[in-house]
């Protein structure tokens, strides 16, 4: 039988009243779950507006008692940045920076020319900048380090995977306690980003090979993996895994994964789990 998940620790008596009414109310940690009837997107979408709720259903054979690792995308989804559009607002030309970046986002672009052309746009700022934005623009996403540290606990990797950069990676991993980071490496030349980056992009293919690759290391099945994300670039690798998250997506993304959280933080991954 089909599991709802409520993304709520309380519920209020017109919340309780329509919920209960798909089946039998049941308590969890910080959620509530459903076994129910079949649900068609229809349905759930309007339980979704008329509860004003994140409000799920686990994808058939999914067990989240199995779940090994969590990978997740990093500007949007871990962290409430677009990095590369913050380093742009250092050179002025964030406004152009950025209009670039919400179209390759919703998928209107293709991911990796849009970052050569971005890039490119940054030649010759001074790479301590890159520090600034670390320390002055870089914010977790509400349920971040809840959600990390409850991984943690249960034996649980968490792999960062951004068609960002190493920069911000490479700091978060040692921040966080990350296990595993992929990301692009900003080439510079005498202390100034020199406007490409070394080696392949990593896009949307990159990051669904990076899923697979770990899944052969841990040996375990795209069955136990969860991937988060919020942009057209996260599809390939959110499709490859046993729950797809979109966090706070965009409408494109929403339509494609097999779960959307829109009003809880990143901490309300951890109700698939139970």
């Amino acid at each position: 039988m089909p599991t709802l998940i409520i993304h709520s620790p309380t519920l209020n008596d017109a919340q309780h009243t329509l919920l209960n009414s798909i089946g039998e109310l049941q308590p969890k940690n910080n959620h509530f779950r459903v076994e129910c009837a079949q649900i068609d997107a229809e349905k759930l979408f309007e339980l979704r507006q008329e509860s004003e709720l994140d409000i799920n259903l686990l994808p058939e054979g999914f067990n989240g008692s199995e779940v090994k690792l969590l990978i997740s995308d990093m500007d949007s989804t871990l962290i409430a940045i677009e990095c590369i559009d913050e380093i742009a607002d250092f050179m002025n030309i964030k406004p152009e920076v950025s209009a670039i970046t919400e179209a390759a986002m919703r998928g209107e672009l293709d991911f990796e020319g849009s970052l050569t052309q971005r890039v490119a746009l940054l030649k010759g700022l001074d790479t301590g900048l890159l520090q600034r934005v670390y320390d002055e623009r870089l914010v977790l996403n509400p349920g971040a380090n809840t959600l990390i540290e409850s991984l943690k606990k249960q034996s649980i990797k968490f792999a960062l995977v951004s068609g960002g950069f190493t920069f911000f990676t490479d700091r978060l991993k040692q921040k966080l306690g990350l296990d595993y980071t992929r990301a692009n490496v900003l080439a510079e030349t005498d202390g100034k980003l020199n406007g490409s980056v070394i080696g392949s992009i990593v896009g949307a293919q990159a990051k669904a090979d990076f899923l697979n690759e770990l899944c052969a290391e841990l040996n375990i099945t795209p069955n136990q993996v969860i991937a988060a994300g919020d942009g057209a670039n996260d599809l390939l690798m959110m499709n490859a895994a046993g729950l797809s998250v979109a966090y706070h997506a965009k409408p494109a993304v929403q339509a494609k994964a097999s779960t959307s959280l829109n009003h809880r933080g990143l901490d309300a991954i951890l109700d698939f789990l139970d």
